[in-house]
């Protein structure tokens, strides 16, 4: 293989996407390289996926961060949201590499946050102002529902690596008790990455729609962005009431984890907000963001943004390997 061993090679893997850049680590900041985003469903595992990548690009980088969506601990790795696991160990060695430094994908979304440009966000509410303030909790719905948490402050920013997505669904609301029944009855226990997900919207329009599988037939959700379009379109009424109920849940667990991180600013990533912007807007995100009780008032004074950077995960993992 040819290529710049001074490269590095830096990945974003998710439950769909496997998605991989190389970064010159002696550019002021970092600038992402020949990105690539790689169905995940194409390869066999991980390794496969990252020297398919190399191969495409001609590279052979010595030193590589990669962001996974799963907890990081030990030399076993397995992703959470798809049939992927690995040894560290081996990896690294059959990647070549010297030094692999591995990241939970919203630990790299944290990592990203601080070096977001003023057109690489979206101001949403709360304070506006150019300068970051932490503590940032970082949250969002992709194939999953990651949150992260970004202490510190300019120049000396930390990222502390959670598993918060996978706490237990708090429904208000006869609607949301009906989505929390028919989730159980299918998983036993509903988390918020049952429903705040790309698979979790379809489940949420599959309820409205009254779709049951007890008869045994197959039962066919529609694809999330199918739904998506459709409440945006204006046309569907259940599509635009599984959209609303979305951002309500959103909100909800927004200020909930704004309140147990004591943040100044929520960071809202992941691959599905940045779609609906508006729609968020006009949704109940932040009567329920603020629906805490005493602490409406303190609420009131978090930000709110987006991140809209098209790779955060891959920027993160640029910047972490730097760190």
């Amino acid at each position: 293989m040819s290529g710049d061993d001074r490269l590095e090679l830096i990945a974003d893997i998710g439950g769909t996407n496997a998605r991989f850049a190389l970064v010159d680590p002696a550019a002021a900041v970092p600038e992402l390289l020949q990105p690539q985003s790689l169905e995940n469903a194409r390869f066999a595992s991980l390794q496969h996926a990252a020297e398919h990548y190399l191969s495409l690009v001609g590279a052979r980088p010595r030193r590589a961060a990669i962001a996974l969506a799963c907890p990081i601990t030990g030399d076993e790795i397995r992703l959470t949201n798809r049939a992927w696991s690995f040894s560290r160990t081996e990896l690294q060695a059959a990647l070549g590499l010297d030094d692999l430094r591995l990241i939970n994908d919203f630990g790299a979304v944290g990592w990203a946050v601080p070096a977001l440009g003023p057109g690489d966000r979206i101001a949403l509410y709360g304070p506006a102002g150019d300068t970051l303030r932490g503590p940032v909790s970082v949250l969002g719905p992709g194939t999953g529902f990651g949150v992260g948490l970004l202490v510190g402050g300019e120049g000396d920013w930390r990222v502390v690596e959670t598993e918060g997505g996978h706490v237990a669904f708090a429904p208000l609301g006869d609607e949301e008790q009906a989505i929390v029944r028919w989730m159980n009855a299918r998983h036993g226990r509903t988390s918020y990455e049952r429903v705040l997900s790309g698979s979790g919207l379809a489940c949420i329009d599959a309820v409205l729609r009254g779709l049951d599988d007890d008869t045994g037939r197959a039962l066919q959700l529609r694809d999330p962005a199918e739904v998506v379009a459709a409440a945006l379109d204006g046309h569907d009424v259940v599509a635009r009431r599984a959209l609303a109920r979305f951002c309500a849940i959103l909100g909800s667990v927004a200020g909930d984890v704004a309140l147990a991180h004591g943040a100044r600013t929520v960071m809202i990533a992941g691959g599905i907000v940045p779609r609906f912007v508006p729609f968020l807007r006009s949704s109940a995100f932040r009567e329920r963001f603020l629906a805490k009780g005493r602490f409406a008032a303190y609420l009131e004074q978090v930000s709110v943004q987006i991140a809209t950077h098209p790779n955060p995960g891959l920027l993160g993992a640029a910047v972490a390997l730097r760190a």
